[in-house]
């Protein structure tokens, strides 16, 4: 991470310097290609030897190094530095102290999301602190921890004991889609509501990195409201200059094939995260030629329902890193021919946890702060909910605590991205 943060700030410094010799094009790519070197030593060498070796009948030993934690995040943080001193978008940074600070920044450093330099460039030096910011953190990163320690953990748990079960049922194989569906949703902003929490109390603002993704109409709104620092990362530092959709159309989709082939291998050294990334180009390619203009004239529930489907789907491809598994899973979705449709098994599951998947559904979706915000439009109400969110927050906290000592293992599902 030291020396990722080091190369950016010095390249960022070089391009600065002879950016009238023109010189400034050469170390934008000795930036880039050192940064991104390092993470794909650590986190691709293994996956690119395995196939190396499995296509021409090699044996090379593995580099079996372990992986840096959080160096997804902070390598595409320095890329980004790199670049926007390069385009005039950021001005250069003149202290590593304050560089290194915008890098190792703990909040977020660990799970995202990927704050661009120009972002918290003011807040580095000239940060604000009040009452109102700090009160306003420890709200998000107590909203965060629940969502972490209450729900994710506990649809994690029904997830593996249905996915260990001999007992299947179609039944069994959706409830798992489902599931990990919500899961990976609250473990992911859950820890960027914890970021951006922890942000606000020592005075940074952090950009949202997910806007209620589940009520999506099409899965191109899907994608402006999952993982947005992700996905604005790679339009404006891949799309864009690749030359978007200001191209003929063959050229257009070849850019997508890119950009989401690499999005699905941002997310980690496995075939399942590369199909996983073409599925989405596939469907924004067919939304956009074709779909769009139908699914406009549509139902808003058919478009939910659309949606919802198809985005399940992709969260079962991405949670099968087996091949074999993850054909099996879905083919028995739809195996009604071989496959009961439920069992005893499946029903007891689903009714076991049934209360936090309907608090789950519904925390997924803005229908409770929809409900404040309506509340909070009175002066009477503002005041009742400002006891009430002292009072949810102290309750939340004591039963947070309780789920934390009482669970022994709570890993963040994108700490190994």
């Amino acid at each position: 991470m030291l020396i990722s943060a080091f190369s950016a700030y010095v390249h960022g410094i070089l391009i600065d310097k002879f950016r009238d010799k023109k010189y400034s094009k050469v170390f934008l790519v000795s930036g880039l290609s050192i940064n991104l070197g390092i993470l794909v030593i650590f986190k691709y060498g293994d996956f690119i030897i395995k196939n190396i070796s499995y296509i021409f009948s090699l044996n090379i030993n593995l580099l079996r190094l372990t992986l840096p934690i959080g160096i997804s995040f902070y390598t595409f943080q320095t890329l980004s530095y790199v670049v926007d001193v390069y385009t005039n978008k950021a001005k250069v940074c003149r202290r590593f102290t304050n560089f290194a600070t915008y890098v190792c920044l703990f909040p977020q450093l660990i799970a995202g999301p990927i704050v661009r330099y120009t972002t918290i460039e003011d807040e580095l030096q000239n940060r604000t602190h009040s009452f109102e910011k700090f009160a306003y953190g420890v709200n998000r990163f107590i909203i965060g921890l629940a969502k972490k320690a209450i729900l994710s953990n506990n649809l994690g748990l029904l997830v593996s004991i249905i996915s260990k079960s001999d007992e299947k049922s179609i039944l069994s194989y959706w409830i798992v889609a489902v599931v990990f569906t919500l899961q990976i949703y609250f473990d992911f902003s859950g820890y960027s509501d914890m970021a951006i929490g922890l942000g606000r109390i020592f005075g940074f603002d952090f950009l949202e990195n997910f806007n209620y993704p589940f009520i999506s109409k099409s899965i191109k709104e899907f994608w402006r409201r999952w993982h947005i620092s992700l996905s604005t990362f790679f339009r404006d530092y891949l799309y864009i200059p690749l030359g978007g959709n200001r191209v003929s159309k063959f050229r257009w989709i070849f850019n997508l094939f890119v950009v989401w082939s690499l999005t699905g291998l941002w997310h980690g050294d496995s075939w399942n995260f590369i199909l996983w990334g073409l599925y989405f180009a596939l469907l924004l390619i067919i939304e956009n030629l074709f779909l769009q203009k139908l699914l406009n004239k549509l139902p808003v529930i058919i478009q939910h329902i659309y949606a919802k489907f198809f985005i399940i789907i992709s969260f079962v491809i991405f949670n099968n890193e087996n091949m074999k598994d993850l054909f099996n899973s879905l083919y028995n979705m739809f195996n009604f021919k071989n496959l009961i449709l439920y069992n005893d098994f499946s029903i007891y599951y689903l009714k076991s946890y049934s209360i936090i998947l309907i608090i789950s559904i519904i925390a997924s979706t803005p229908l409770l702060k929809n409900i404040i915000d309506k509340i909070n439009e009175s002066k009477k109400g503002e005041k009742v909910m400002s006891l009430m969110n002292v009072i949810f927050n102290v309750v939340i906290l004591i039963v947070v605590t309780g789920y934390l000592i009482d669970g022994s293992f709570n890993p963040f599902l994108y700490f190994r991205f």
